[in-house]
């Protein structure tokens, strides 16, 4: 075989790591340069939301067609409430032609026990890896990693296996607004250190993207890397690689 017939290896598209902010106008550059080349097909998965009832999921689908139509693309939702529905084959097959995969904010722990080893999740893999952007909210940015802390009730321990896209980072979200003066939560992230795992906050309406070893801090304000001697914050602008 010629090097002209080889088939063009796949290269995966960018992660975005948002500490808040999902579907809002302030942070419509930033989703909107994730579509940039991409299909104008933007994927939604309000997963993490469903334990809070159908009323949260529907402001999440609400919100997510006002930033679709601000963008001027089109809004796919895979609703997608248990494993049943994450194992649907015409629910996974949404997926195809994405541009823009995104997994808003709610139970981190509830989204990736109901994505993990699914048809749904298997679809939005082979997207990504395909060049589709994914990005991750919150409880979607902490469901990335490989394992889940419960945040909820960080004092009792726990949590569950993450998604493993970027197993090499933990994320606390929202990390300004609530995390940075509350160093039990903090200390759960660090419990049982990996080297190989770096824990980072991702403050409000502010994103890490990149990878898979080069990051940009985008948005408002500042990505931090955590460990049990330092808190370190990195502005938006500034590059970081793990």
């Amino acid at each position: 075989m010629d090097s002209t017939s080889r088939p063009t290896p796949s290269i995966p598209g960018p992660v975005a790591l948002v500490g808040s902010g999902e579907y809002l106008e302030v942070m419509a550059g930033i989703e909107g340069a994730l579509l940039e080349g991409r299909p104008p097909r933007y994927v939604q998965l309000a997963t993490a939301a469903a334990p809070d009832g159908p009323d949260v999921v529907a402001k999440w689908h609400r919100l997510g067609r006002t930033q679709a139509e601000r963008l001027g693309v089109e809004q796919v939702i895979l609703d997608v409430e248990s494993r049943a529905d994450a194992n649907d084959p015409a629910i996974a097959a949404l997926v195809a032609g994405a541009g823009l995969i995104y997994l808003s904010g709610g139970h981190p722990t509830f989204l990736a026990e109901t994505l993990r080893d699914t048809l749904v999740w298997s679809a939005i893999v082979e997207a990504w890896t395909g060049g589709a952007a994914l990005a991750g909210c919150s409880a979607g940015a902490m469901a990335m990693g490989t394992w889940v802390p419960s945040i909820r009730h960080p004092r009792g321990g726990g949590g569950v296996a993450g998604l493993g896209v970027v197993p090499q980072l933990r994320v606390i979200p929202h990390f300004d607004a609530y995390f940075s003066k509350t160093p039990d939560v903090v200390t759960r992230f660090l419990a049982g250190g990996d080297d190989a795992v770096t824990v980072v906050g991702v403050d409000e309406n502010t994103a890490l993207v990149g990878g898979p070893h080069a990051w940009e801090v985008q948005g408002a304000s500042a990505v931090w890397v955590l460990t049990p001697e330092a808190r370190t914050p990195h502005p938006a602008g500034t590059t970081l690689h793990f």
